[in-house]
């Protein structure tokens, strides 16, 4: 044996470990990414007793709760039964189209964006997969996470930066609805539009549907997920469904914990770390002090791409009355760039875990289409400002 033949031999399983590490790095890119974002804010601002009041305990006990009971309905077939009955009750691509992402639509109404996506994403998937139509993948992806963030935007409790401003600045509830009602409509409209340029090809299942599962053990699951929401409107003390969500699943579904996807967890937490630590750099408050006086419309717009629209909105009430156009900047903002919204992490995520290979793809369509609608409901927003006066 040579010697180059020896220092290949000898290098072999260096480089196994590495290409073993790249692939888990690029599996988990998004927890990279955030977990370096949230580094880089901890040279800024050093680790203190602050940090303790970023994590929001609660809304990580439901988003545990929640995939938790997604992995046990998934252990019971049930995206794959019910999938198989929206392919055959709408017959056609187009209509599948309008059933998931409507679903996911009114869903994050009722259940808020971030449940709605966790809970209807997996369904969209398996309908795709059921009747051969993964390539739509990325369109019905993007086109929920665009319904979800938008979805629950015209009630005070759709979306959890409703529930901060409607607190914070008292608005009476009639206000509230008309302030939202023009933006909401508009963005019923445009997607309702997008979706109608999907073609009505004709599809069916490409095997038997699964067999129903039982219905004890559904009607018992659909409680605990109902359980899991209530822990975001604080019904009760997080750790109090935390518990009973987890004791149930451990007695009926103790694998469903195996499938949880804790990078998820994790990701929220590193952002969680990012947004409050940039939210409390002196040089970011007194520039959108600044500038939040000029338009707090295009300036909560612009904070929801770099830090969110959740921590916008509890940052940008510090520097302006006008919640009126805050209310709007910080639910359009939800669109954009992947961490406008937590909401958007949760889809690139699940994407990325479904289809590695055209995550590149998937980034430049969810950008090109979000940063659509975003300017068509800016232009909107703008323009009911010049015809009321």
């Amino acid at each position: 044996m040579n010697r180059d033949s020896v220092k290949k031999t000898a290098a072999a399983p260096l480089i196994h470990c590495i290409k073993l590490l790249g692939k888990q790095v690029a599996g988990h890119a998004v927890l990279v990414i955030a977990l370096i974002a949230a580094l880089i804010t901890c040279f800024f601002v050093p680790p203190d007793a602050a940090y303790a009041d970023y994590f929001d305990l609660n809304t990580l006990s439901c988003l545990f709760c929640t995939l938790a009971v997604v992995s046990a309905l998934k252990e019971r077939n049930f995206f794959e039964w019910l999938a198989g009955k929206i392919v055959t009750a709408f017959k056609n691509m187009r209509l599948v189209a309008f059933a998931l992402v409507f679903v996911t639509y009114f869903g994050s109404m009722i259940m808020a964006n971030d449940m709605a996506l966790i809970t209807f994403l997996p369904l969209g998937y398996f309908v795709l997969s059921s009747c051969g139509q993964k390539k739509y993948m990325a369109f019905i992806f993007v086109m929920q996470n665009i319904a979800a963030n938008l979805g629950g935007m015209l009630t005070p409790f759709g979306n959890p930066q409703n529930l901060y401003l409607y607190s914070y600045y008292a608005i009476p509830t009639g206000e509230f609805f008309a302030i939202m009602a023009l933006p909401f409509a508009v963005a019923f409209v445009l997607i309702a539009g997008t979706c109608l340029l999907v073609k009505p090809v004709p599809v069916a299942p490409e095997k038997p549907p699964a067999a129903p599962p039982a219905a004890w053990r559904m009607i018992v699951y659909f409680l605990l997920f109902a359980l899991s929401v209530m822990i975001v409107f604080r019904v009760f003390p997080f750790y109090v469904g935390l518990i009973a969500v987890t004791a149930a699943l451990l007695l009926l579904e103790p694998k469903a914990f195996l499938h949880v996807d804790y990078s998820l967890l994790m990701t929220f937490c590193a952002f969680f770390v990012f947004s409050g630590n940039m939210a409390r750099i002196p040089a970011v408050q007194a520039m959108l002090g600044s500038l939040v006086a000029a338009s707090p419309l295009l300036v909560g717009v612009g904070s929801c791409q770099v830090i969110s629209n959740v921590p916008s909105s509890v940052l940008l009430s510090k520097f302006t009355a006008d919640y009126r156009h805050l209310l709007v900047a910080v639910n359009i903002g939800g669109l954009g760039t992947p961490v406008a919204s937590l909401a958007s992490l949760i889809t690139l995520g699940e994407y990325r875990r479904r289809d590695p290979k055209h995550t590149g793809k998937y980034l430049a369509f969810f950008l090109l289409v979000n940063f659509l609608f975003l300017a068509a409901l800016i232009g909107t927003s703008y323009l009911s400002d010049l015809l009321l006066g």
